[in-house]
């Protein structure tokens, strides 16, 4: 395996894929379930909602609902749904529902 400093990131390139309007719900509900996911492994983990993140005390200040997280860390879960929609349309997978 290579030492970290020399692991070059190579994920499929999804630049060209245009996503369908109809699947922009399907991205936000994506994007809210990948916030839920993170949320819940923490709260397992035994970390709990804190003002500013704190790792050694495990706090964190985004432990609240996706409804009430800046748009700033929304698109971090945003970027995340559309880029695994990206890949399914780019691997040549439909998606309908």
């Amino acid at each position: 395996m290579n030492p970290k400093n020399e692991y070059v990131p190579a994920p499929a390139d999804t630049r060209a894929v245009e996503i369908p309007r109809e699947l922009a719900e399907l991205a936000e509900m994506l994007s809210k379930n990948t916030h839920e996911v993170w949320a819940r492994t923490r709260l397992e983990q035994g970390w709990r909602w804190g003002e500013t993140r704190d790792d050694a005390r495990k706090l964190h200040p985004c432990l609240i609902p996706y409804e009430e997280l800046s748009e700033d860390e929304k698109t971090f879960d945003r970027n995340t749904a559309l880029e695994t929609i990206r890949l399914i349309l780019a691997l040549g997978f439909r998606i309908s529902r």
